[in-house]
């Protein structure tokens, strides 16, 4: 197998696992306003769920990328349906990398926790199905900008959703330890959001460019958590679930 396969799977199961702590902190915040005994099978279905829509999206956007028809010019660029896509996903990208790295920094915690009310086992699935198609298009968005096989993108989210269903909750805790490196794949979001935006007006960046950047950045990352021995508590970001929120209103 080539290697830049296998460096790009590793890469996107690893940012997939970091950007997706938030449907994971989604899905056992709702689960948690059930019977307790309904609540594993509610956050079992929940990533299960995550999981399907993923791939059902791959799928239809892996159709739409194989459009390489001009469907217009425009300043003598031709654009073609592959293009529109890369260029929406890539505005996306950069768009939600930046407000969520405000959000986190300036914003209002538990926002959205405020707004979750349920009753049954059926509201919490749909909800669940809901709120999982917002957390897909921006993880198939990624894959999309990372990788160019198909099957690599496939593989990932299969990968990263049987990872979520056994070590959810120790991939949270150690984000929760070290919230840079939850903002540092939100930068890498912005990087990646500029590569589709770049593809589609037709100049490709290496993908070698990137891989290497967020190897990087990562490295520095981890060299920083293991020289800081002063044991100081990390700085507390903003998040827009939390799981404390209906604790503190019964108080």
């Amino acid at each position: 197998m080539d290697f830049e396969i296998i460096v790009s799977l590793l890469t996107l199961v690893a940012l997939e696992a970091v950007l997706g702590i938030d449907n994971v902190i989604f899905i056992s915040i709702i689960a948690a306003k059930l019977p307790e005994e309904q609540q594993k099978k509610a956050r079992k279905y929940g990533l299960i769920l995550a999981g399907v829509l993923r791939l059902v999206l791959l799928l239809l956007i892996s159709f739409i990328l194989k459009l390489d028809e001009d469907l217009f010019v425009l300043f003598g660029n031709g654009f073609s349906g592959k293009d529109l896509v890369l260029l929406a996903g890539g505005l996306f990208l950069l768009y939600k990398s930046a407000t969520e790295i405000y959000y986190k920094m300036e914003g209002e915690t538990g926002d959205q926790s405020k707004n979750i009310k349920v009753t049954s086992f059926g509201q919490v699935i749909v909800q669940i199905l809901i709120m999982d198609m917002v957390f897909s298009i921006d993880s198939i968005i990624t894959a999309i900008g990372m990788v160019k096989e198909v099957w690599v993108m496939y593989v990932a989210v299969i990968v990263t959703v049987a990872i979520m269903l056994f070590a959810a909750e120790s991939i949270s805790n150690f984000v929760n330890r070290h919230p840079a490196f939850k903002m540092l794949a939100l930068s890498f979001l912005l990087l990646i959001g500029f590569s589709l935006i770049s593809e589609g007006f037709g100049v490709e960046i290496p993908k070698g460019y990137i891989y290497f950047s967020m190897a990087f950045s990562l490295l520095v990352d981890v060299f920083q958590m293991k020289m800081n021995k002063s044991g100081g508590d990390p700085v507390a970001i903003h998040e827009h679930y939390v799981a404390e929120e209906d604790k503190k209103k019964s108080n």
